[in-house]
């Protein structure tokens, strides 16, 4: 699991900008080839629906908004009962909201993603 965190880790950096939109026609947004690279290796489509929804609902608030995923401690689960979280903000540190997920999958222990102009992508792709 190890090798295949390592390898996701060192994909990611070689995306920038993107050559082609890939989209959630439901809630009409799009998601860049870095997104598709993610998803299809972590099987992780889940994160792209769900940080889509949340931000779009947010764009009401602010224009550009950051969103960073986050595993949570060992420490930290029994306080909150929850495996990660992910935080949604404004890129100035301000927080626009946070949900909890008690259980994930997803290999990395943080990812960081920009959501702008109904996009979804990574900062290296903005």
């Amino acid at each position: 699991m190890k090798a295949q965190v390592n390898e996701i880790k060192e994909r990611l950096q070689y995306f920038t900008g993107t050559e082609m939109f890939y989209s959630l026609p439901l809630i009409r947004t799009r998601f860049t080839d870095g997104l598709k690279y993610l998803s299809t290796v972590a099987e992780c489509f889940w994160l792209i629906t769900d940080t889509s929804v949340i931000a779009k609902s947010l764009m009401n608030r602010c224009e550009f908004v950051t969103i960073d995923f986050k595993r949570l401690s060992e420490k930290n689960q029994d306080f909150t009962g929850y495996e990660a979280e992910i935080v949604y903000s404004d890129g100035n540190d301000n927080i626009l909201e946070k949900h909890g997920y008690r259980a994930t999958d997803f290999p990395l222990d943080e990812l960081r993603l920009f959501f702008v102009n109904d996009t979804l992508m990574l900062p290296s792709e903005y």
